[in-house]
């Protein structure tokens, strides 16, 4: 475990861990009203936290498999990296890919936050790259079957 500090605000909902084996912790919505989520729309959802990562970790913000699964909600920008260095309010961006309306309600469980461990990349420009069997392939390279 890594230690990480959270201010919440007044009623908001500490993320919480829903079995001993959960890899991300649940977030979940911070709203005076409910907001509503119309096919094929995304919005900002805020979730009244605020963390402090320890340097060297990042925060990775992803779906809930049952939202995603019996609504069509999801994050378009799956999964959404909080840095380190970022002190604002978590906020979520949700998408309704299914068919109908979706209303998000206050401290509606909306959402995973998981840590882990970052490094960094040393670039160190050349001329050349090493010869694969792959090479260039990409997209779709090696088929389906």
């Amino acid at each position: 475990m890594i230690p990480i500090k959270i201010n919440v605000k007044n009623g908001a909902q500490i993320p919480e861990y829903k079995s001993f084996g959960a890899s991300g912790a649940d977030l979940s919505a911070f709203i005076e009203n409910p907001i509503s989520l119309e096919p094929g729309k995304s919005k900002l959802i805020p979730t009244g936290i605020f963390i402090e990562i320890p340097d060297g970790y990042e925060a990775q913000i992803r779906p809930r498999s049952g939202l995603a699964l019996k609504n069509g909600i999801t994050l378009i920008n799956t999964p959404g990296t909080i840095d380190s260095d970022y002190r604002g309010e978590i906020k979520v961006i949700l998408t309704n890919f299914g068919e109908d309306i979706f209303i998000v309600t206050d401290k509606m469980r909306i959402a995973q936050i998981i840590f882990n461990k970052v490094y960094r990349g040393h670039f160190i420009e050349t001329s050349s790259l090493s010869d694969t069997t792959r090479a260039e392939g990409g997209f779709g390279h090696s088929g389906v079957n």
